[in-house]
């Protein structure tokens, strides 16, 4: 058996029906102690069984900042391209490697956090009819790119979503050299992604990155059922955003006919009549 790892933490409170929605890595509130303290349990859960690949320890963590083990999931979750973002590795590929037998290619001391990465999970769901599954051609699709946006799914445009399987979509992965940075991408790659044909999750997502108990850090498992018992307030939230951004390009068409005016004014009117 070879050396054992633990590749930091994830954050996967925003939830719904027990279902993770929006992860991110690392969390907001752990001290350097606390994730060491964490992330040594993990490896001690690992080596008590004799352990080999990739798993998944899951803790939780009370108000008081104790944590307690859940559960082992034996294998990649959903939500491991947060931890490759911010790590620099492909987890899939260490599997394989395990797999070969081969030893991990990296150890404790080489493995450092770097940056702040965010995923948000698209489900084909009405979020404004308690997150029901929604099904559907997927009329158009256009998934959102540039500098450190990932996105990982299995779709193209034309295909139908079936009632038969899990309603994720895509997971949209994005990393920033810091949480607030990592948070603005998520949202501008939410603003220009392109669905339609069905309901999604994206609005709910949105809605988490700019609510403020996600942005303070400051929120738990019951995020949908504090702040979201009424989903209108996602699209309450929405219009208010729609008539900020109305009132400033009023703001900016006023100034531009007002230097139109000013510069009219000013010029000199001459002509070949004395």
């Amino acid at each position: 058996m070879g050396n054992t790892v633990y590749l930091f933490e994830r954050e996967c409170s925003i939830q719904r029906r027990h279902q993770k929605v929006v992860e991110e890595a690392p969390s907001a509130i752990l001290t350097p102690e606390l994730r060491k303290q964490m992330g040594e349990a993990a490896v001690a859960v690992c080596k008590a069984c004799n352990y080999e690949g990739a798993g998944t320890v899951e803790f939780l963590l009370d108000g008081n900042l104790d944590f307690f083990f859940l559960e082992m999931n034996t294998r990649l979750q959903v939500e491991h391209p947060v931890t490759e973002e911010i790590t620099g590795t492909d987890l899939v590929e260490w599997q394989i490697r395990v797999a070969r037998g081969e030893k991990l290619p990296k150890t404790q001391e080489e493995l450092s956090i770097n940056g702040h990465a965010i995923e948000v999970r698209v489900y084909a769901e009405d979020t404004l009819n308690g997150f029901t599954p929604d099904i559907g051609t997927l009329e158009r699709y256009r998934v959102p790119a540039g500098e450190n946006t990932r996105v990982d799914d299995a779709f193209v445009e034309g295909m139908s979503i079936p009632i038969y399987y899990d309603p994720m979509i895509a997971k949209l992965v994005v990393w920033g050299k810091t949480r607030e940075e990592a948070i603005d991408r998520c949202i501008k790659a939410i603003d220009h992604y392109q669905i339609s044909g069905l309901k999604t999750t994206l609005d709910f997502g949105k809605y988490v990155l700019k609510h403020e108990a996600f942005r303070s850090g400051k929120f738990d498992t019951n995020f949908v059922k504090e702040y979201f018992q009424d989903p209108r307030v996602m699209y309450t939230a929405m219009e208010e955003e729609a008539e900020a951004l109305t009132h400033g390009i009023n703001e900016i068409w006023d100034s531009i006919v007002d230097f139109q005016k000013s510069e009219f004014a000013s010029r000199e009117i001459s002509g070949a009549w004395k």
